[in-house]
């Protein structure tokens, strides 16, 4: 989990479609900031992030009041639909401002459709280098928020190698594509090549990981991790990684093999290490009203990358990667929860001088002068999408 304090909300039910055609929601309230307007320079790379992954059709159910109960039925009151797994990286960049290119295998039926969909033009994401396989059904999410947590189903099968008979794009450039930087999801075990030369081609890594399922632990085991720029577990990943009972701890044995690590630590917030400068920081967390808190930690990245690349100071990447998680876990749904920058503006205008947290904030004056408020932010729907109203 992120860096964000949650409490206990029960939340909304049904929410309505927001009811934009195609061409309004291209005006996707991001899209009209570039973060990075200040260090761009003339040829630069066609994307700012490249990431590659699974997309799923996640199904979430909210406010239930505890788990499910063997033999029971329960009743959520509130649900939702939306692109999830690498989709929630995708589209938490994409909002942020960054050109972001996606390289994804989507099944050919209608799950596969809403989320190309969703991604390419509600949220403005470069799938040139996806494809679509014929006869291969989307992979499955269903996921049940209760108690600040969730718990998470999921079915699908690993798609077929992309070829130019199931391509979506056979033209399509070679794999990874120029990029500022890219992130990656590191697997034990299974070394990813495309990280390694994407390092080789002056992208700069970032990288998180999830549970070890073989419970090894093993640092050796994650072969991209040379040729990372920063690596971003949860407390408890980076202490069973590095056999300490400590966060803060963990994030120090994990700076002699990444330049940057990064310990997410829940409600304490989140501590960072600089292994060239020997610099630290730690930002706490933001108390928050928690409806769902899926893809809280893929919006945290997505912050993080965002401030990287703009060269923020650490704390202060730190501080805007943990405003982002916790703006995230207030709405339900992974992808559609991702904030943009006039969700950013509002809170710090109106919220983050009151909430007491004002101080640690102030480097957005600036940043957020040129930011307008835009169209309003998708939200995860109870249905795929609702037929638009007659006449």
């Amino acid at each position: 989990m992120s860096s964000v304090s949650t409490r206990r909300s029960a939340g909304p039910g049904h929410v309505p479609a927001p009811g934009q055609s195609p061409a309004a929601r291209d005006v996707r309230a991001g899209r009209n900031f570039d973060p990075l307007a200040q260090v761009r320079t003339p040829g630069a790379n066609g994307c700012d992030v490249y990431l590659t992954g699974t997309v799923f059709l996640d199904i979430i159910f909210t406010g239930l009041d505890s788990a499910p109960v063997r033999g029971t039925e329960s009743w959520a009151r509130g649900m939702g639909s939306s692109p999830g797994g690498i989709a929630n990286m995708a589209t938490a960049l994409a909002r942020l401002g960054l050109r972001t290119s996606l390289a994804a295998a989507f099944g050919d039926d209608m799950y596969g459709d809403y989320c190309r969909e969703s991604l390419e033009h509600g949220e403005g994401i470069d799938l040139s280098h996806s494809h679509t396989v014929p006869g291969w059904h989307s992979p499955v999410t269903v996921s049940m928020a209760y108690e600040g947590e969730r718990t998470m189903i999921s079915h699908g099968h690993e798609a077929p190698p992309k070829s130019a008979a199931t391509a979506y794009d056979p033209d399509a450039p070679e794999c990874p594509p120029p990029a500022d930087a890219c992130v990656s999801s590191l697997v034990p075990g299974r070394p990813q090549e495309w990280v390694a030369t994407a390092a080789r081609r002056g992208s700069r890594i970032f990288a998180d990981v999830g549970w070890d399922e073989t419970e090894r632990w093993d640092l050796a085991s994650l072969a991209e991790l040379p040729d990372c720029e920063a690596f971003l577990p949860n407390a408890v990943e980076a202490m069973r990684y590095t056999r300490t009972d400590c966060p803060r701890a963990a994030a120090h044995a994990l700076s002699a093999y990444v330049p940057l690590a990064v310990v997410t630590m829940g409600s304490e917030g989140a501590y960072a290490v600089d292994s060239g400068t020997g610099e630290t920081a730690a930002v706490p967390a933001i108390a928050v009203d928690a409806l769902d808190t899926t893809g809280a930690g893929d919006v945290f990245v997505a912050g993080f990358v965002t401030g990287s690349l703009a060269g923020w100071p650490l704390a202060d990447r730190l501080a805007f990667a943990g405003l982002t998680a916790a703006l995230s876990v207030q709405e339900f749904g992974g992808s559609l929860s991702a904030p943009g920058w006039p969700e950013i503006a509002a809170w710090w205008r109106h919220a983050g001088a009151p909430a007491g947290t004002g101080k640690r904030y102030t480097f957005l004056d600036d940043l957020l002068a040129s930011c307008t408020q835009s169209t309003p932010p998708r939200r995860a729907v109870p249905t795929l999408g609702f037929r638009p109203p007659a006449g």
